[in-house]
């Protein structure tokens, strides 16, 4: 794999208040793209967890899978994953990725939409363990799919962007503790994304 460098478009920088949050649509060249969209889609241990809403048990509208260093667990909606050791190709995205976030990531948690009726409902990376202002590099590979942020008390601070194959998504400073965000369901025929979220756990 060639350096990201080669291939990073020029950052966009959102203009939200109390966000920090730059995205790079072409992180990666398309090949390098459909190479690691492949590698990931084939290699890794995908699975779907059960999640309580409103009292009612379902099936998580997503496949998902946790690599990390070990002993480093990670618990959302009333989940608990215990991480994968990390494998040679999620170890050279992290520390490609380090070098532009100055962080590093200790965990990557994947999520695999197979198609429009997978989803993520709304949501902040706000977990305990990521500590006061986390830094979340997010990954994507695959089909297009829409990134919502609203913020959390002003209402008419909305925003909505197209994550693009080979796109990286950088959420910094106060983002977590003033906006959600979620990829809501589609009705267009679209075929899987693959999104790797690398996180810092303390």
């Amino acid at each position: 794999m060639k350096s990201l460098f080669e291939a990073a478009s020029e950052p966009v920088f959102l203009n939200l208040p109390d966000a920090e949050i730059i995205y790079y649509p072409q992180f990666f060249d398309k090949e390098q793209a459909d190479i690691i969209f492949a590698e990931l889609l084939q290699e890794i241990p995908w699975q779907q967890d059960e999640i309580r809403v409103y009292g009612k048990i379902h099936p998580q509208p997503r496949l998902t899978a946790l690599f990390g260093n070990e002993g480093k667990s990670y618990s959302y909606s009333n989940i608990t994953m215990q991480p994968h050791p990390w494998n040679l190709l999620l170890q050279k995205l992290k520390m490609e990725i380090e070098t532009i976030a100055d962080v590093n990531f200790t965990t990557v948690l994947l999520n695999q939409y197979r198609d429009g009726k997978d989803s993520n409902g709304w949501h902040a990376d706000n977990e305990k363990e990521l500590g006061m202002n986390p830094v979340i590099a997010s990954l994507s590979f695959g089909a297009e799919r829409t990134f919502q942020l609203k913020h959390n008390l002003e209402k008419d601070q909305k925003k909505s962007i197209i994550l693009e194959h080979g796109s990286l998504l950088l959420m910094k400073g106060t983002t977590q503790h003033f906006w959600k965000h979620q990829i809501p369901k589609t009705a267009k025929l679209i075929g899987p994304r693959i999104n790797a979220t690398f996180r810092d756990i303390i």
